[in-house]
């Protein structure tokens, strides 16, 4: 029978159970390590490339497909007033992002932002008013930061949502009946290493020295303002493609083949987009952004950026309610029945797996 990670009798919280054990084979890690590579050697040597065609092609694929992950695998968070609310502020986000830039555009981008993750600490927080005052302080110090200096979090805020895939991951991994230490070492290896290394200038000697065009854009766009120099942007745009190339693997490749379940619950909340009409959906709304690209790349890009809001800004307050956390046997809703999940169920993971862990 598969672990569900719960304490019998216990309140079933915002963290899922794992899900079915199973034994990782050999060909994820071979995967995972060539993709690394194949992304690491393009990123050297032709990072504008790799970074613009990269988004044309997996864009609005990955931000379907990520939405339907989370919003399977992460159902008892993404429920009730919670997501109302969370849904609110990412619409207002991407009115922001579809008006023309400016300081006031930018700054409620920021405020709202900040607001989703201050929803995050009151609903993960409920009951603890110490910790919650506490968050509170801190987000109001980090927002008065990026509003003193928004280019800063904007930079920060691009480069970090490649890092989170990073914590969904780690969560996956919970499953592994072995090899969870060599997963995670691998996932930390693509992750900080060798955006470590890119950073230190150790790989220069490998890196494209072609600026100008959309490569000084670009590098302007990734790079904290008060480091931008030719060479570190061309390190900054490098990491960018790196990690945005990974992100895509692992959003496109790896969860979908690896995490089913999560496919199958957001299935039974939508049923529209049911089975691979997800799928559809995402290569046809990216062919029609990809001739957007082709024809005008700025304001394909502007487009873009609007509606990937709602994956981009939905995973952090979800990370966060969990990390806040309540642990795995404890529940949002403890007390008032809210925002609960479902009981884990043995019998379906015995159906699913014919009772033995699955080999994948």
């Amino acid at each position: 029978m598969a672990s569900t990670g719960v304490r019998a009798g216990a309140t079933a919280g915002p963290w899922p159970a794992p899900g079915p054990a199973v034994r990782l084979g050999g060909a994820p890690f071979a995967g995972f390590a060539l993709a690394a590579v194949v992304a690491l050697v393009l990123a050297l040597r032709a990072p504008t490339g790799l970074a613009v065609l990269g988004l044309a092609v997996f864009g609005l694929l990955h931000n379907v497909l990520e939405l339907r992950y989370v919003a399977g695998r992460f159902a008892a968070v993404l429920a009730g007033p919670l997501v109302r609310l969370l849904l609110v502020l990412v619409t207002g986000i991407v009115v922001c992002r579809l008006l023309p830039a400016s300081w006031l555009s930018r700054s409620a981008e920021i405020l709202l932002a900040y607001g989703l993750l201050a929803a995050a600490c009151r609903y993960g927080l409920r009951g603890r008013p110490v910790l919650l005052a506490v968050a509170g302080a801190g987000l109001v110090g980090a927002a008065s930061a990026s509003l003193a200096f928004p280019a800063y979090h904007f930079v920060v805020l691009a480069h970090l949502h490649n890092v989170v895939p990073l914590l969904f991951l780690a969560e996956w991994s919970r499953r592994l009946a072995r090899g969870r230490a060599a997963f995670l070492v691998l996932q930390c290896g693509w992750v900080l290493l060798v955006p470590a290394l890119l950073l230190s200038g150790w790989l220069d000697g490998w890196l494209s020295q072609r600026p100008g065009g959309w490569t000084d854009r670009l590098a302007a766009v990734y790079t904290p303002p008060g480091w931008l120099t030719p060479q570190v942007g061309l390190r900054f745009l490098a990491v960018f493609a790196f990690l945005q190339s990974m992100h895509y693997v692992v959003w496109v490749w790896f969860l979908p083949r690896h995490a089913p379940e999560a496919a199958e619950r957001f299935d039974a909340r939508v049923p529209g987009l049911r089975g691979g009409r997800a799928w559809a959906l995402g290569v046809a709304a990216g062919g029609l952004l990809a001739v957007l690209f082709a024809v005008d790349y700025a304001q394909g890009r502007s487009v873009y950026a609007a509606l990937a809001s709602y994956h981009a800004y939905l995973e952090f307050p979800v990370l966060l309610v969990l990390l806040l956390g309540l642990g795995e046997g404890r529940g949002l809703g403890e007390g008032r029945g809210r925002f609960r999940a479902r009981p884990p169920d043995p019998e379906a993971d015995r159906v699913r797996t014919g009772g033995k862990e699955v080999k994948v």
